[in-house]
């Protein structure tokens, strides 16, 4: 099992940048696929990016590709995404999750970290 914790979150302005951070315990965080999701109210929660268990594939919501970067380190059971070029329609409930490797559906949440960013 892996508990992940999500940090990192704050108030930017557009065109800023956040780094978020998810600490995940459990023994078998390496056997994850990792992924960010985000939520805004009223709307279900989408895929922002989602990374392999070695780290060596990433993958990016079309929305995000090319501001966004996904990369964990195994030896510390820890997933980042650094955002830059943030833009308001960024904002929305951050939730970092380990991905269940046989339906490849987020099994585990995190509880989210707010990310608001001011226009």
């Amino acid at each position: 099992q892996v508990q992940p914790v999500e940090s990192g979150g704050g108030l930017v302005q557009a065109g800023g940048s956040l780094r978020l951070a998810c600490a995940a315990s459990g023994r078998t965080f390496s056997s994850y696929a990792m992924g960010w999701f985000r939520q805004t109210p009223g709307k279900e929660r989408d895929f922002v990016a989602s990374i392999s268990r070695s780290g060596g594939d990433t993958r990016y919501a079309a929305s995000v590709k090319g501001r966004f970067t996904i990369s964990r380190d195994n030896t510390k059971n820890m997933v980042y995404l650094e955002m830059n070029s943030l833009q308001p329609e960024d904002t929305a409930v951050y939730y970092c999750a380990a991905i269940d490797g046989g339906t490849r559906t987020p099994r585990y949440w995190g509880q989210g970290t707010q990310v608001t960013v001011s226009s």
